[in-house]
């Protein structure tokens, strides 16, 4: 089914100019510290919705920088605008598709990688675009630092599983890995807004990080 968009996202997403890139994003490759005007690590979350987690984060974390990539801008008005209240500088948000991230980040530029409950495109045929396959594996590896982190997390069991096939297979070091995320007290866990709505309903939440090297 096409999605609808919502008459206006557009108009007043580009509107928040101190926060939202969509055009030319292709020129910050490499130079997103001098966007950022310091020398922080910066971490990236794709799919990043409505916002609640990175944005979380960045209030929490002042000395780290963020980027939000989300290709939905009626959602992703909603995590610009939960930046924007709680006046965020230290965080910046893409409108564009994370296929395109070879084009966006340079090689090393970030430290960590976020994926939180992406479609798990359940069908066989479809597993190429479920964002743990190699192939996007191998672009987190490739804009990650040395001592780069993915960090994982899905309702979805068979997609979690097929995840830590795939991460595993690639040389990335498993860290970390939770099968009931609720009971792991060890983890300071940061939730989205559908973790909220699936926790409440008993659901387990599974979740993982993984290092680009294989010694820690």
């Amino acid at each position: 089914m096409r999605r609808r968009k919502k008459k206006g996202s557009d108009e007043k997403l580009i509107s928040y100019t101190n926060y939202v890139i969509k055009e030319n994003i292709e020129d910050l490759k490499g130079n997103w510290s001098l966007k950022f005007k310091n020398e922080n690590p910066i971490y990236v979350e794709f799919g990043t919705g409505r916002g609640k987690f990175i944005t979380t984060l960045a209030k929490q974390n002042p000395n780290i920088n963020y980027i939000a990539m989300e290709i939905k801008e009626e959602v992703l008005l909603k995590a610009v605008e939960k930046a924007d209240e709680a006046k965020l500088d230290n965080i910046l948000f893409v409108w564009g598709n994370v296929n395109n991230i070879l084009d966006f980040f340079d090689k090393g530029e970030i430290s960590r990688v976020y994926v939180n409950f992406c479609d798990p495109w359940p069908k066989k045929r479809w597993s190429k675009r479920r964002l743990t396959h190699s192939n996007f594996l191998d672009k987190y590896k490739e804009i990650l630092s040395d001592e780069g982190e993915l960090h994982f997390k899905t309702d979805n069991q068979d997609l979690f599983e097929f995840s830590l096939n795939e991460i595993a297979s690639n040389n990335w070091l498993l860290k970390n890995i939770s099968l009931d995320l609720a009971k792991n007290t060890e983890i300071n866990n940061v939730t989205t807004e559908y973790e909220d709505k699936f926790m409440s309903q008993g659901m387990k939440i599974f979740r993982c990080e993984a290092s680009k090297r294989l010694t820690l």
